[in-house]
């Protein structure tokens, strides 16, 4: 009996719901957007671990993480999602923007990005030539959430922080990389949500 009652479960979980997708219920931060599908593992003291599924983005490269640049960056993709595209489709916003920053190792450069989610895979071919499509493959993020209009040092305190946090725990990451997400429209005043991801290798 104790064997059959888990199959049980799985059976009427699968007739309630069709796919993870469906059963799928965006966090709060997410305002009612569409948002990149993850489970949560495990919650520790000052951060969360998630395993996130393989998502789709639109993604630009920017010059540095000043506020006018990320302005800039973001303009391009929502013009983008406006119908700026191969196929003039219109594409509603989702969250989070996530700005990418990659320190410099050995003789490369800083390497910053912007990129929004993108919902349905089946994303139109970019016409503005620093747009490009990426899929991320599933993995493991070790989030840090604070609230707030985040800026520039907001970000790389919470980066830091959450850095020393893992370290604490024995978990392993990968050093020179890390994720600032923001939910929020910049008129919103209250509630904001603003995370710092750094991965699992």
């Amino acid at each position: 009996m104790a064997r059959t009652l888990p199959s049980a479960l799985c059976l009427l979980v699968g007739l309630i719901c069709f796919s993870y997708t469906e059963c799928w219920e965006a966090p709060w931060f997410c305002h009612g957007h569409e948002c990149p599908m993850y489970t949560l593992v495990n919650e520790y003291q000052g951060f969360e671990e998630r395993n996130y599924n393989t998502s789709s983005w639109i993604t630009t490269d920017i010059v540095s993480t000043s506020q006018s640049d990320i302005k800039d960056g973001f303009w391009r993709l929502y013009y983008f999602n406006q119908g700026e595209n191969s196929e003039k489709k219109e594409i509603a916003m989702t969250r989070p923007v996530l700005l990418s920053v990659k320190e410099a190792d050995g003789l490369g450069e800083r390497q910053v990005s912007i990129s929004v989610f993108q919902s349905d895979s089946d994303i139109p071919e970019p016409i503005d030539a620093t747009i490009r499509k990426t899929v991320v493959p599933s993995c493991t993020v070790y989030v840090r959430s604070f609230s707030g209009l985040a800026s520039d040092e907001d970000a790389l305190e919470n980066v830091q922080q959450l850095k020393e946090d893992l370290n604490a725990a024995g978990k392993e990451f990968i050093e020179n990389r890390f994720d600032a997400a923001g939910y929020d429209a910049p008129w919103n005043l209250i509630n904001r949500h603003n995370e710092v991801w750094v991965r699992a290798p």
